[in-house]
């Protein structure tokens, strides 16, 4: 028996990120984070002290990247790290730290474009949140990205202003409707971070924002189950208040993912399904060290059992 091929071109029951972007490229393309310094508007006073209260940047910053280089120095650095593993290959200049476009439109054009005259980086990943985009900065992005491969990744988190004001995250839901549809239709690629199980949010609700990101003009979406990480404001909140907290283990959170994956959207690609901090600063949920691979494996091995795809029940009306 054959396996189906899905809208997407494969036999993989959702649309991921891995055959997209193998067939976006005729070559090998790997990303290299760069730390330019940014801030965000809830740090520095403009909006609010603090950050969101789940924020830690220090537990996705490769050991190359530091504000106190340079970002060519930041990019021959991380060239030279994945070139140990790969003889050719191009690079995605990724901006990642905070809000990577919070700042005048004349300090981006010098940041991004000294990254654009770094041999072999052929596009930009910029992740900021959409509060800190404008007409002007978008206008520049679209004139770049007929030239190279941008892509724009909003930090969205919920599709729930409740969440969004609980968590401290500074803009809400309509903000980011209205950043993502200005970033449409100007060659930029759009994605959304969006984090799974913030207090307060069922199982209905989280399934919920599949529907509502379907109508999105998006090309990608990151998911990751909400972690308790020291030294930010939810390890004490969850300190004081654990039962707040709905922190999924493996096997629920799998099969909250399959429900979500069928009523998704197949055209958005799904570049992401969980966050592996470092295990020192890891307070809980704690799955013992499972990596992307077995988490794949076992997510594949349950939309088999259930006879799930992407899309399967898009469109349709949610059963109550």
């Amino acid at each position: 028996m054959h396996d189906r091929i899905y809208s997407w071109g494969h036999s993989k029951r959702y649309n991921d990120y891995s055959n997209y972007f193998k067939s976006k490229f005729d070559q090998r393309i790997q990303k290299i984070s760069v730390d330019a310094g940014f801030t965000c508007p809830n740090r520095n006073g403009t909006k609010a002290f603090g950050g969101c209260l789940f924020c830690d940047n220090k537990t996705f910053v490769p050991f190359y990247c530091s504000p106190d280089k340079s970002i060519t120095t930041q990019l021959h650095e991380g060239k030279e790290f994945f070139a140990k593993k790969y003889k050719t290959q191009k690079y995605l200049a990724y901006f990642q730290s905070y809000s990577n476009t919070f700042s005048s439109l004349d300090r981006l054009k010098v940041l991004y474009e000294e990254a654009l005259s770094v041999e072999g980086v052929v596009g930009l990943v910029i992740a900021t949140r959409p509060d800190c985009v404008n007409k002007a900065k978008l206008d520049y992005l679209e004139e770049l990205a007929k030239k190279y491969t941008i892509i724009l990744e909003y930090g969205v988190e919920s599709c729930y202003n409740e969440t969004l004001a609980l968590v401290n995250r500074g803009h809400t839901f309509e903000e980011s409707v209205k950043a993502i549809k200005g970033s449409a239709g100007r060659g930029i690629q759009i994605g959304v971070h969006m984090i799974v199980g913030f207090p307060g949010e069922d199982r209905e609700s989280i399934i919920d924002e599949a529907d509502i990101l379907s109508e999105l003009p998006i090309d990608t979406i990151k998911l990751h189950q909400l972690q308790i990480i020291k030294g930010t404001k939810f390890a004490k909140l969850y300190e004081k208040s654990p039962n707040m907290f709905n922190l999924y283990e493996v096997d629920e959170y799998i099969d909250l993912l399959a429900e979500f994956i069928e009523r998704l959207d197949p055209r958005i690609v799904l570049e992401r399904f969980i966050n592996q901090s470092p295990l020192d600063m890891l307070i809980a949920p704690k799955w013992g060290g499972l990596t992307n691979n077995e988490f794949s494996a076992k997510l594949d091995q349950k939309l088999k059992e259930w006879d799930v795809w992407q899309g399967k029940k898009f469109g349709t009306e949610r059963e109550i």
